[in-house]
């Protein structure tokens, strides 16, 4: 990964009457412009993700996307929907006066990257996507439900602990009514069992130390957005058909776009068996399944891959 560098410029966009988001710009001023669309949702961005991209070739473009980091009213679910994201990022490239542009994003940001495309498929230059996710109710079963939990059974009762044993049917109904409570110690409590779960669960080697961030109170807020954000984009289906972006007519749309992806072969959050459905549909992508590796960006051999393909778009 490049250095780590500093933005040059930040600045807020309005998007409705109550959203106000953070986006911020660094690399090169004249470089080609390539936005960056975070994970969660509801995970905001982070400076380190900055240096996947060569800052001497490329204008990073950062979007805190509705509720999720610097963006204001933090964790606000009204007016938050899939779609509305889509056409704040297009209210961006607008705003930025920029023709057509590079779309990176990794988990729910390979989700949104691929709704952003087949609405705009004008508009994006190439697709780097990592850890695909395309919301389907069997994906969501698997790491909510039942499958991730046969291989993190530890973390797993952790993750059911603050839910009643009659309600655990159905998990991510079951943590919305706790993440909306009006009890502020029932609504932490569940925000931290839900991203502790996910961090668990992220990594090839968990670090002990990471996980140990969702105890911390200086994060509170951070996960409660991060969990409140994500689960109302889950209990509300993404706010699409199932498996509306792997339908032969959307992937048509962008079809014509270079993409390449990047999986780890043992990514729990989002398995394999989602990318390679993508291929499948999709043949013409540059598909990398990294036999060492799990779901986050940061696996070394992800993040390798991540870079490598940044720098192959750089001077298209």
């Amino acid at each position: 990964m490049y250095p780590d560098i500093e933005p040059y410029e930040t600045g807020r966009l309005n998007v409705s009457d109550v959203h106000e988001l953070y986006y911020e710009l660094s690399g090169n001023k004249d470089g080609a412009p390539v936005i960056f669309l975070h994970g969660g949702p509801g995970g905001g961005c982070d400076e380190k993700d900055r240096s996947f991209f060569n800052p001497k070739k490329y204008k990073i473009i950062f979007l805190d996307q509705r509720g999720s980091g610097k963006s204001t009213p933090s964790a606000y679910l009204e007016d938050n929907t899939t779609w509305d994201l889509v056409k704040d990022i297009e209210k961006l490239r607008e705003r930025l006066g920029i023709p057509i542009w590079h779309v990176f994003g990794g988990s729910w940001g390979s989700t949104l990257s691929l709704a952003y495309a087949q609405s705009h498929p004008d508009k994006v230059k190439s697709l780097v996507l990592r850890g695909i996710f395309t919301l389907r109710k069997r994906e969501l079963n698997f790491f909510y439900q039942e499958g991730a939990s046969h291989l993190f059974p530890e973390a797993w009762d952790d993750y059911i602990a603050p839910i009643p044993e009659a309600e655990r049917h159905d998990m991510i109904l079951a943590y919305h009514a706790q993440l909306n409570s009006v009890d502020d110690t029932t609504r932490i409590k569940a925000a931290r069992a839900w991203s502790k779960w996910e961090m668990a669960t992220s990594k090839l080697y968990v670090d002990p130390s990471y996980i140990a961030r969702a105890d911390n109170d200086d994060f509170a807020n951070v996960f409660s957005a991060f969990a409140r954000i994500e689960n109302h984009y889950f209990v509300n289906d993404g706010f699409m058909r199932d498996g509306q972006l792997l339908e032969q007519q959307e992937i048509d749309k962008i079809r014509h776009i270079p993409t390449v992806v990047i999986q780890g072969r043992y990514d729990v959050v989002c398995p394999a068996t989602t990318a390679y459905a993508l291929k499948k549909v999709w043949p013409e992508i540059e598909l990398h399944i990294v036999p060492d590796a799990g779901h986050s960006s940061r696996e070394p051999g992800i993040a390798k891959l991540l870079v490598e393909a940044t720098d192959k778009f750089a001077d298209l």
